[in-house]
């Protein structure tokens, strides 16, 4: 997951991860651990979607947020 570019999608409108993660029904803290891959969490299909429909994301970008690997 690119968490560097969900955060910039985030922040380009005007939204915070606290509102973002009240929009999907988890708590800030659940989101945390979802955008930093803590223990193995990962978003579900149905938070990904509601992403894309907040956003109004294309497939490429969530396909290159949620599962390109990033190298370091």
């Amino acid at each position: 997951m690119d968490k560097g570019k969900l955060k910039s999608i985030i922040v380009l409108n005007n939204d915070t991860q606290n509102s973002l993660s009240l929009f999907l029904g988890i708590s800030p803290q659940t989101f945390s651990s979802k955008i930093n891959e803590k223990n193995g969490s990962e978003f579900t299909q149905t938070e990904i979607k509601k992403i894309k429909e907040r956003y109004k994301l294309s497939a490429e970008d969530i396909n290159d947020i949620f599962f390109n690997l990033v190298v370091s």
